[in-house]
């Protein structure tokens, strides 16, 4: 053990020396002489090298290019096969851990500019994992809001590094961060915003005179509704469900008119300035390329706004602000409208929706065009951007299928067209070309199909053009006559299908009953006194409506049979086990067909005691500020409560359109149901309340009755 230890210490000297000199003098021969020279394993070698470069690699932390440099020496050692493949990747870990941020981002540099390196098949499979990891090492230690151009390059270097179709770097279920929370104040400050007169060059007293009547008031309301927008854009799964639909509708709506009341101006350098015109005539958003380059070089980078009631009047005022905005609220559009193969089957939007997403998408665009600077050419990107994402999006619909280069078809060409030359020099003896060894066997010419549909025509048969095809349309080549065959008709009688106790276990049984009724009976036609919630129950009926007509059927046949020979002048009466009197089968089918289990629509408009909404009015102060707790027990979640309170100032408003909504939507919601959930919560008087109305609404019934 301490010989190899020696051995391995001895040969770590020797190379750190030669090493040196090799860098010094940047000859990669120098360091492989004493690699050949030296009598050791290649594996004991390999790794007292390694750890030489290792060791050098930290007394040179403080010199970027001498690190640029040395990291290339490593990459020609590997190519020599003097160290493994994963060192180069293995120094610049250290060499990150060792240094600041900024000196990393400066190092990182080197990284981007030789990806065609890491990419290398000698490397790529070695290095792989030992750069993934070391990215990532960097943006655990990087600020997302204070380093956001350093985490962009990493991300955009991890894209070019692995191919499209790596599994890692995809999104696969198209999951959302919910983790990306936006918090904002709660302190209901009224905020103003003022606007600009459009003048650029006017008298600065008279600039000052019309803002202050041109004054844009942010109340509190405002406030929280544009940041609440985040939460959606957060995630968009939330704009299928139908409340918040409207929490998002409305919201959106306030957000948009604001924008739309608070236009901003063009920054002009100064009065002189004359707006260029563009080919069209129409007015171009730049005035000249050093301010385009000057808007290019001044860089606004922000992962997360601050969310401070003072700032938002600032913010409105600030075109990249705007601009976020807008463009968070086109990439929500996109992917409600786009089909994506993991969304769930409820979340489709209605036709009423997306007539709105349609709307405000054109709007959106419109503010986006109007925001300076070089608006429109903005919109035009953003709208490339999102075309180019359907297209992402297809091809994740699609299983994220690899990408491939196109294969070269250069050489089998060539080789085709050496072959038909070959072939064609040889001579043909009585008729009897001569093959070569080079030229491919002779291909049976084909028969024209004008000729294949002429002899098909001849056997009074059709030629389809493929042969199993053609082989089952010749079964019998008239259509309407096969359509008529006995083997097609596979609809049994309703008499039988409904009489087999079988079926009846099979959960679609129902459904084809019904098909089969509204085909082969008027009975499905025929309006009952009050339609059964059970199906069960109907069919039963129908069958032994059905039954009592073949029953009468039979008795009109007898009593006409009687009277053509009246020998036998005793009538028989329609005793027994299948006969049923007239009066009593229409009681039965009544009873039947009598239930208290009604269709969710003939709940909502079969109700005992129909409530108004000036009823609800007069319940709601007495339920008063505990409807929060009656809304939880109703089921609502805290979203929806959150959308009764911003839609609502008062306690009685908001309590009345909780009561609304659930009188509207749930099918069980009743004065008796809301009375007992009351008592449930121990809110007696408003429960009291509830039961006086019960009994006023009662009496009222009952004097209309008589």
């Amino acid at each position: 053990m301490s010989s190899n230890t020696s051995n391995f210490l001895v040969l770590l000297k020797t190379f750190t020396e030669s090493l040196e000199r090799a860098f010094a003098a940047n000859d990669i021969e120098v360091l492989k002489a004493e690699y050949d020279a030296a009598r050791a394993s290649d594996n004991d070698k390999k790794t007292a090298l390694h750890q030489a470069f290792r060791d050098m690699l930290l007394t040179k932390a403080e010199d970027i290019p001498a690190i640029e440099g040395f990291i290339s020496f490593a990459v020609n050692s590997c190519r020599k096969d003097m160290t493994v493949a994963t060192m180069p990747v293995v120094l610049l870990g250290d060499i990150f851990d060792a240094v600041t941020l900024d000196r990393a981002e400066q190092i990182f540099t080197y990284v981007e500019n030789n990806v065609a390196i890491w990419k290398e098949e000698f490397f790529f499979t070695a290095c792989k994992h030992n750069l993934l990891r070391m990215c990532n090492d960097l943006l655990r230690r990087l600020s997302r809001s204070q380093n956001t151009v350093f985490c962009g390059r990493i991300l955009l270097f991890l894209a070019k590094f692995f191919p499209f179709s790596e599994r890692s770097g995809l999104n696969i279920i198209s999951e959302f961060n919910l983790e990306n929370l936006t918090e904002y104040g709660m302190d209901g400050n009224e905020m103003v915003v003022e606007q600009l007169s459009s003048s650029g060059g006017a008298d600065p007293d008279a600039v000052d005179g019309e803002a202050e009547e041109n004054k844009l008031k942010i109340d509190y309301n405002l406030y929280c509704k544009f940041w609440a927008l985040q939460d959606f854009f957060r995630n968009p799964n939330q704009c299928y469900n139908k409340v918040q639909w409207k929490t998002f509708e409305t919201h959106a709506k306030s957000v948009l008119s604001a924008f739309s009341s608070f236009k901003l101006e063009e920054h002009r350098a100064s009065s002189s300035t004359a707006v260029p015109k563009a080919m069209d005539g129409t007015t171009a958003n730049s005035s000249s390329p050093m301010e385009q380059d000057e808007i290019r070089e001044s860089g606004h980078f922000f992962a997360k706004f601050l969310t401070n009631p003072k700032l938002l009047s600032l913010q409105l005022s600030d075109s990249n602000f705007r601009r976020s905005v807008l463009v968070q609220f086109l990439i929500l559009f996109q992917y409600l409208n786009s089909t994506v193969k993991f969304k769930a089957e409820t979340h489709v939007l209605t036709q009423a929706q997306s007539d709105w997403l349609k709307e405000t998408e054109t709007q959106v665009y419109q503010l986006i065009e109007e925001s300076p600077p070089n608006g429109k050419k903005f919109a035009n990107t953003a709208r490339h951007m999102l075309l180019r994402e359907e297209l992402w999006n297809s091809w994740k619909n699609e299983g994220c299928k690899e990408f491939k280069r196109p294969e070269a078809v250069l050489e089998d060409t060539d080789s085709s067209t050496a072959q038909k030359t070959a072939g064609g020099t040889g001579s043909s003896v009585g008729g009897t070309p001569s093959t070569g060894s080079g030229r491919p066997p002779t291909k049976r010419p084909r028969k024209p199909l004008g000729d294949l549909i002429r002899d098909a025509t001849k056997q009074g048969k059709f030629h389809m053009g493929n042969p199993e095809i053609t082989r089952l349309w010749n079964l019998c080549p008239d259509n309407l006559q096969a359509c008529k065959g006995t083997d097609r008709n596979f609809l049994p009688s309703l008499e039988t299908y409904l009489e087999n106790p079988k079926e009846k276990q099979d959960p679609s049984f129902e459904w084809r009953a019904l098909r089969l009724l509204a085909r082969q009976s008027p009975h499905f036609f025929t309006l009952f006194n009050t339609p059964s919630y059970k199906v069960s129950d109907y069919l039963e009926s129908v069958r032994k409506k059905i039954q009592k007509d073949k029953l009468d059927i039979k008795l009109e046949h007898a009593i006409q049979e009687e009277i053509a020979n009246p020998t036998n002048t005793e009538q028989p009466e329609p005793e027994g086990e299948g006969f049923v009197g007239e009066e009593e089968q229409e009681q039965m089918d009544t009873e039947l067909l009598k239930t208290e289990q009604l269709t969710p629509e003939d709940k909502n408009t079969h109700k005992t005691l129909a409530v108004t909404k000036e009823q609800l009015s007069e319940l709601a102060p007495s339920i008063g500020r505990d409807w929060k707790k009656l809304a939880t027990k109703l089921g609502y979640g805290a979203d929806e409560i959150q959308y009764f309170e911003t839609e609502h100032v008062t306690v009685s408003d908001q309590c009345c359109h909780l009561l609304t909504l659930w009188f509207d939507d749930d099918m069980d919601a009743s004065l008796d149901n809301l009375a007992y959930i009351l008592e449930g919560l121990d809110m007696v008087p408003a429960a009291d309340a509830v039961k006086q109305m019960i009994a006023l609404l009662s009496e009222k019934v009952e004097e209309v009755s008589e």
